[in-house]
């Protein structure tokens, strides 16, 4: 039987950014919805709402406060009733949610890895000395210096479409893109390749899509509890633990992967110094039902090592 609600006359808001990548895991959303319960299209409306990351693109994120800055006016629409759901990209969510919002959905994370791109060389290890990388992210600027100081690294900020028009116009001669968001964009065949987990460890959450609500909405509850990828919501229970205890932001570079084979969980985490000096990394593994423990075990054994001034 058709449920009855959302429909046409009530449909269910979803609330998004307005750039392409943002629109499009908006959609995925929706279908997913559509395709578990059998509702029509019709029966969605997305709401893009513009955030104050999106309002201001001249200055590094890091200067305008980090992280919350692509979801604060998504979640006080959600807060006020404006949308009845959030689709955010998780790597932009602060560890903590605001009081009377859960987070709880998550579908299936894409590719994790970080993606290559530069017209000019196949890979970071062919650039000649002194070029230009460009980059907005604090975590691939330090792993950047840390392999290779010789290189320049420039502020690099606007949606998957800008950065590659910045690229073409020669502002850098390379950059980094999420792969996940190059494949939900259909876009894959714009890297020159991933890179290996092994020469850069992503952000925490990267590539992962996660669906927010409001806590006492037990009927939007019912509505996302089937769409929700456990093996997904595991892995980020274990990295946002890991961010949380290293109290991490954008204006930490940290980097963090969780994976699971088996039921068995591999977490691995790295801290650099933002000038990309030192680099300090650990791996812990253990069941996923410990996953909150071992985040919280990793990043205690990287705060040991690290000392206070480490971010400095």
């Amino acid at each position: 039987m058709q449920p009855l609600w959302p429909n046409s006359d009530s449909p269910l808001r979803i609330g998004t950014r307005g750039s392409p990548l943002a629109l499009a895991q908006a959609y995925e959303t929706r279908r997913r919805l559509i395709e578990m319960h059998g509702f029509d299209e019709i029966s969605f409306e997305i709401v893009v709402i513009k955030t104050t990351g999106d309002k201001i693109q001249d200055k590094p994120l890091r200067e305008l406060g980090g992280k919350g800055l692509f979801t604060k006016e998504i979640e006080e629409a959600l807060l006020g009733g404006r949308i009845d759901i959030a689709v955010h990209s998780m790597k932009d969510m602060p560890v903590l949610q605001p009081e009377g919002l859960a987070l709880d959905c998550f579908l299936p994370r894409e590719d994790p890895r970080d993606a290559f791109l530069s017209p000019v060389v196949e890979k970071l290890s062919d650039l000649p000395a002194g070029s230009k990388v460009g980059t907005s992210s604090l975590r691939r600027r330090a792993q950047v210096l840390y392999k290779r100081p010789d290189l320049k690294v420039v502020e690099f900020r606007g949606n998957v479409q800008t950065r590659l028009r910045k690229l073409d116009e020669g502002v850098a001669s390379c950059t980094f893109l999420a792969m996940a968001g190059l494949n939900r964009l259909g876009m894959e065949g714009a890297a020159n390749a991933p890179v290996s987990l092994s020469d850069m460890l992503p952000a925490v959450a990267q590539g992962a899509i996660g669906i927010e609500r409001r806590g006492a909405d037990e009927t939007v509850k019912d509505l996302l509890s089937p769409i929700h990828d456990f093996p997904t919501g595991y892995r980020l229970d274990a990295e946002r633990a890991y961010l949380r205890t290293l109290e991490g932001s954008c204006e930490m570079p940290i980097a963090g992967l969780a994976e699971i084979r088996d039921r068995q969980m591999r977490l691995r985490g790295e801290i650099l110094r933002p000038d990309g000096s030192e680099c300090l990394s650990h791996e812990v593994s253990g069941p996923v039902d410990d996953a909150v423990e071992m985040g919280v075990s990793l990043a205690q054994v990287l705060l040991g090592e690290a000392g206070p001034y480490f971010f400095d």
